[in-house]
């Protein structure tokens, strides 16, 4: 029993760094706008995470489960990077969920499914909590470049553009529409 849990508790271990790497990964499609420092994986993440409750909370989702999958929907990045939209027709990766098979390997097994259902759940897209975290990780870039463009950046549009015509639910769809018109700063006042 102490030999599994040792082993159990050096895996966990081993995943916490590999995922302590999205910390230093740049998303880097924002370098392609000129954003010298542009955010972490981890810090896009975050903010993903909580726009997937908020919007499955609005849109009879499960905040959490929603909040969860929004969590683990990059995590294969610290194997592959982040590969900007441009990138993708000259590069192939193997598909996230065969990623994070081996990412998790050595995990504690309910934990390791966890993660492997999470994101498989994701990627299929046939819930509306995962439905809702996709839409998250849309609005979130959408922000992302409202913020950016309120700093100087000048060649986000097709960013914001692309990210609004993604969007599925009605509330993620009217989150962005107040971004767009609402200060970065707006909740000072």
């Amino acid at each position: 029993m102490t030999e599994s849990y040792d082993q159990d508790a050096t895996g966990t271990a081993a995943f916490a760094y590999e995922m302590g790497v999205l910390k230093r990964l740049r998303r880097s499609g924002w370098w392609h706008a000129g954003i010298r420092d542009p955010e972490s994986v981890a810090e896009h993440s975050l903010r993903v995470a909580q726009l997937a409750a908020l919007i499955a909370a609005e849109e009879g989702g499960d905040p959490a489960r929603a909040a969860y999958l929004g969590l683990w929907h990059d995590s294969q990045e610290t194997r592959i990077g982040d590969i900007p939209h441009s990138a993708k027709p000259y590069v192939s990766a193997q598909p996230n969920e065969a990623i994070t098979a081996d990412q998790v390997a050595g995990l504690p097994s309910r934990a390791a499914q966890s993660i492997v259902d999470a994101v498989a759940e994701y990627e299929a897209q046939g819930t509306i909590e995962a439905i809702c975290a996709k839409d998250a990780d849309k609005l979130e870039c959408l922000i992302q470049a409202v913020e950016y463009a309120e700093i100087g950046a000048k060649k986000i549009q097709d960013w914001i553009d692309s990210s609004r015509a993604a969007l599925k639910t009605e509330f993620a769809m009217r989150v962005a529409d107040a971004a767009l018109r609402t200060s970065t700063l707006a909740w000072r006042e």
